[in-house]
């Protein structure tokens, strides 16, 4: 009776945590894939636009350090919640600021957001992790295909929108309601947080010692590389399908929930593909396939081809980052230690991204600009052999 009680307990976090990662990607999707309509209410320029990506993350950037450390006290379940809290918060001040025209507000809704997800990201993650050892199975890749289910939503939630003319304002808060409801359900199904010892009170969260760690930072520059390939797309793809392509909002957003899609459907096989290949050979297949996917995207003379080109790109950069979330923790004693630190390194590519790309576009324009994407994920590659799984005499 004891071990189907505890089966199930663990059958019902699996569920919970997926719930997590479907409705972290639907809020994050149902902005970003508007982010024209958003320029166009802001009347803000290419360089502009990258200057208020850039505050979403500041945001997390700012968050990730700290929340392995309050993760490890508060739990991944209170960790995931208040994480819900901050983002549902900045996605109302956001609303507010498209609302009312005003950049200010909108920057700091942004970066509230950047904050809540960023501690939300690391939290959900952790608790994968812990929910993938008590499963003994591959589980990480198809939690983050949960995130691309959700964003795949969020993506065609805003294409309907942007069809009937709805409002970014009132759409996201249409999102933020819904995503708070769903976090405080889900939550409530998180395995328990396990007793410390005394040693391990003693010890803290293991973060500065993660820091110091060769393995872990390699991890972390080549969850990095990915998170930039990425990140690029989610930022820029539906702008760069209006201004180098010519197709409309409605149809950009279409073309962004097409990148998703694929990115959900190598997540989906992703767990399959990594017991039969290898991480390292994994994330280098995708490296090369992600470059042919943007080369396509960049120089097609026609819109189906860009979208084949984007279908390319997104399945190639799909298991970057559960690679290396799943790499970071696999030793479970210093898990939320390390993920925090390959998180905080791999949303730098969120920091720097935006802007880069903006400011190249200035000069450019944006199709030429996305090609900055492939000097980052050649460095990424090199470090992708770090990800090899610890054999047991290496963990802790």
């Amino acid at each position: 009776m004891h071990l189907t009680s505890s089966t199930a307990s663990v059958e019902r976090a699996r569920v919970a945590v997926a719930v997590a990662f479907v409705v972290n990607g639907f809020a994050f999707a149902s902005w970003i894939s508007r982010v024209p309509a958003a320029r166009d209410a802001l009347g803000l320029s290419s360089a502009g636009l990258g200057l208020l990506l850039l505050c979403i993350a500041v945001g997390s950037t700012v968050a990730l350090p700290l929340t392995g450390p309050v993760v490890h006290r508060i739990g991944p379940a209170r960790g995931v919640s208040a994480g819900a809290v901050v983002a549902v918060a900045g996605l109302l001040l956001l609303a507010l600021g498209l609302g009312s025209g005003q950049v200010l507000a909108a920057g700091a809704g942004l970066t509230l957001v950047g904050v809540g997800v960023g501690g939300w990201d690391v939290a959900m993650n952790i608790e994968g992790a812990a929910v993938e050892r008590r499963l003994d199975r591959a589980l990480m890749p198809r939690l983050h295909a949960g995130f691309s289910v959700g964003t795949v939503a969020g993506a065609l939630l805003g294409a309907g929108a942007a069809a009937l003319a709805v409002p970014l304002a009132a759409q996201l808060v249409v999102t933020a309601v819904l995503a708070l409801g769903a976090i405080a359900v889900a939550t409530r199904s998180f395995l328990p947080m396990e007793p410390r010892t005394a040693e391990e009170h003693a010890a803290g969260s293991g973060v500065g010692r993660a820091w110091r760690e060769p393995r872990t930072l390699l991890v972390g520059l080549s969850t990095l590389a990915f998170a930039f390939t990425e990140g690029t797309a989610n930022d820029w793809l539906a702008v760069a399908l209006v201004d180098g392509h010519g197709v409309g909002e409605a149809a950009a957003a279409v073309g962004f929930a097409v990148f998703v899609a694929a990115m959900t459907a190598v997540r989906v096989v992703g767990g399959t593909l990594l017991d039969r290949f290898g991480r390292v050979v994994v994330l280098r297949t995708g490296g090369v396939t992600a470059v042919l996917g943007l080369l396509l995207f960049v120089t097609a003379p026609a819109v189906p081809l860009a979208l084949v080109g984007a279908v390319l790109w997104g399945a190639g950069a799909a298991l970057g980052f559960p690679v290396g979330m799943s790499a970071a923790a696999d030793d479970p004693a210093l898990a939320a230690a390390r993920v925090s630190v390959v998180s905080s390194i791999s949303y730098t590519a969120f920091l720097a991204g935006p802007p880069l790309i903006g400011f190249v576009a200035e000069v450019t324009g944006v199709l030429q600009a996305l090609l900055v994407v492939l000097a980052v994920l050649a460095a990424g590659l090199l470090a992708a052999g770090a990800t090899r799984p610890l054999r047991t005499a290496d963990a802790g």
